[in-house]
């Protein structure tokens, strides 16, 4: 047997095993008739080949950011990096609209911890409101 033959005997081996996987939990929820299951079997385990057939794996794209991200960070306002759009506080857009925390959403981007949610002028504007009312000192 040469290696050829012996790759294929284990992919072959391995779309069997995944065809019988798939069968047994389609059969366990759904009625299929005795006469109709090796119709189901065949077309699994086909449906599996032609997939392993055509595995070329697709280029991955390069995230492209709405923005620069030099440019996504301005005193006023931030911009997302998903869609374009301004917001002075970041965090409830990109849970919204994307599904994503801060940490998914500056891994995905490669921006580091410390990358803003929420815009510089507002932070100090909330930050100064919190000090002026007394919050953040230590109770004497």
């Amino acid at each position: 047997m040469n290696d050829d033959t012996g790759a294929f005997a284990a992919v072959e081996s391995d779309l069997i095993e995944l065809s019988t996987e798939i069968v047994s939990a389609y059969v366990s929820h759904n009625a299929v008739s005795p006469g109709d299951l090796p119709k189901l079997i065949a077309e699994v385990h086909g449906a599996l080949r032609a997939l392993q057939a055509n595995e070329n794996p697709a280029p991955v794209e390069e995230l492209k950011p709405a923005v620069p991200i030099r440019k996504s960070v301005a005193n006023d306002f931030i911009i997302c990096l998903e869609d374009g759009k301004k917001f002075k506080s970041l965090k409830r857009h990109l849970r919204t609209h994307y599904n994503l925390s801060p940490e998914e959403y500056r891994e995905k981007w490669g921006l580091p911890a410390d990358y803003p949610m929420v815009a510089p002028s507002y932070s100090a504007t909330r930050s100064k409101l919190a000090k002026d009312n007394g919050l953040g000192r230590k109770a004497d």
